[in-house]
């Protein structure tokens, strides 16, 4: 029987963006799943009590001849001479390639996969640990640095589990946040598959697992649905359609408001209330019109809105707002209603922005030059940014 960790993925194509990402291997292997670990474990007599304590040992960081029962007394033989070879080949899911620690606490890890391609894990404060979803990303959000690659590959089920049981054999972990490379719903059977070990043999809370999305309608469909049901991020950054629009080009074109009554539907139907993402750009979203929309469209929602100021690319013209600008607005939307947090970047001072550790170490590797080429509607959302501000500063 051919082992998923070999097969080859025929008529693969690579969107380059901004730059190559060469491959170590000539054809890249299938991305594997957590079903593929449960039908090997089965051809070797496991039943699903089985498959469950030798996941829950994996995804937990534990020893496999650990816990309350010896393996010799529960697990059948053939399962037992497996699991040498069964470890081995879950180690080499998710390698450390390197760990970049930050003054906030937190760690970025720039973790290698089976094919020799690269994403980021980030170890957070107090437990969390923010997970990558795709090699690459074909929202091509204009200011994040993982869509300059576009899509280059689907992180299996399996995979991010590993990047969960690699973080757990450094520190503890007791939140899993899809915040990192990639847009979840782009890959929803895996991360859903994902979501579900993670939330029974994993151990983590439902509400501590957070489906981050720019969304789209298969996920308010999906996400109900499942027995592990995660808390919801909407990425809205704007209130604006065509701001929106420009901002996450390639999302898909669901009207903000739109998008708040699918998420206060979720809210409602979990009890957990949707965390609205908003990376704060100078001079482009941070506007009292702007504020003006987000308490139109959450006030008396159960909602919970996340600020974030934006973690400065040197390869992209965007500038963060100050702390002091970023607390104001913060507060201005606490006293009109709206809860709002005023999150710092993780990892700003080691190269925290999604997606900018992987471009580091790929350029520095393969030597390909990265083109300080912002999209179009980037680069001139940046510059009208630049001419606004000029014309208030020579206003008398």
């Amino acid at each position: 029987m051919e082992s998923p960790w070999q097969k080859n993925t025929p008529g693969m194509t690579v969107d380059s963006g901004a730059y190559t990402a060469i491959c170590r291997t000539a054809t890249p292997v299938t991305p594997m799943r957590i079903e593929d670990i449960r039908q090997r474990l089965r051809a070797q007599g496991a039943k699903p009590c089985h498959e469950q304590r030798v996941l829950r040992q994996w995804s937990q960081a534990l020893p496999q001849d650990g816990g309350k029962r010896r393996p010799e007394d529960f697990l059948p033989l053939e399962v037992r001479r497996g699991l040498p070879d069964l470890m081995r080949d879950l180690s080499a899911l998710a390698r450390l390639r390197s760990e970049h620690p930050g003054d906030d606490g937190s760690a970025r890890l720039l973790v290698e996969l089976n094919d020799g391609q690269t994403i980021e894990s980030v170890l957070l404060p107090r437990d969390g640990l923010c997970v990558s979803s795709q090699v690459g990303c074909a929202v091509g959000c204009v200011f994040c640095m993982t869509g300059r690659d576009g899509l280059l590959r689907q992180v299996g089920s399996a995979e991010i589990v590993a990047q969960v049981a690699l973080a757990r054999t450094r520190r503890r972990v007791s939140k899993v946040v899809f915040m990192g490379m990639g847009e979840p719903s782009h890959n929803l059977d895996n991360v859903l598959e994902a979501i579900d070990l993670l939330g029974t043999a994993g151990g983590i809370g439902h509400k501590n697992l957070v489906f981050s999305t720019v969304g789209d309608p298969r996920v308010f469909e999906r996400l109900p649905q499942g027995t592990v049901k995660p808390a919801l991020a909407l990425s809205l950054h704007s209130t604006r359609p065509e701001l929106r629009a420009q901002l996450l080009p390639k999302a898909p074109r669901i009207d903000p408001a739109e998008l708040v009554e699918l998420g206060e539907r979720y809210a409602r139907a979990t009890g957990y209330p949707i965390q609205y993402q908003w990376t704060l750009l100078e001079g482009i979203n941070d506007s009292a019109d702007e504020l003006d929309g987000i308490v139109r469209l959450l006030q008396g929602k159960y909602a919970l809105m996340n600020m974030i100021p934006y973690n400065s690319v040197p390869e992209l013209d965007f500038q963060r707002p100050s702390w002091e600008r970023a607390a104001e607005i913060a507060r201005s939307l606490h006293r009109r209603g709206i809860l709002t947090k005023l999150r710092h970047s993780a990892g700003q001072d080691v190269e925290g922005g999604c997606g900018q550790l992987r471009a580091r170490e790929v350029g520095a590797a393969q030597r390909v030059h990265v083109v300080r080429a912002a999209s179009s509607s980037g680069r001139t959302l940046a510059a009208n940014s630049r001419e606004r501000q000029a014309g208030d500063s020579s206003t008398p």
